[in-house]
């Protein structure tokens, strides 16, 4: 069966969540938001491009950072409102130089830094 776009649920927007993983280690790297046009060019040119919702513009992750995001594999969750995105990522994966968004926990209470910054 040919992938359509059309037949996922965006949000109000036009936009659906995108999870990046690591394809060979599993770790969560990141979310961000994708619209039907940054999927399709994700999928032509094997580079992942988001949608940024701040700058209202196509996002292809490492374009200024040179932090590419290489896509692997794209899942769809059971009903269809959320990616997966099984990635190849060069360099950290977080604008904070982090290798992944999620370097933050709640421990006992207290909100713990667990990662620091890629040297």
């Amino acid at each position: 069966m040919a992938f359509d776009p059309s037949s996922l649920k965006y949000d109000d927007k036009g936009l659906i969540p995108a999870i990046a993983q690591d394809h060979a280690t599993g770790e969560v790297l990141m979310m961000a938001w994708m619209n039907a046009e940054s999927l399709q060019r994700t999928i032509k040119t094997g580079r992942v491009t988001y949608w940024s919702r701040s700058r209202q513009s196509f996002w292809a992750k490492g374009e200024s950072s040179g932090h590419v995001q290489r896509l692997i594999e794209l899942r769809i969750d059971c009903d269809r409102d959320c990616l997966l995105l099984l990635v190849d990522q060069t360099g950290p994966a977080c604008h904070t130089m982090r290798r992944s968004c999620f370097y933050t926990a709640l421990r006992d209470g207290a909100e713990v830094v667990i990662a620091d910054p890629i040297a």
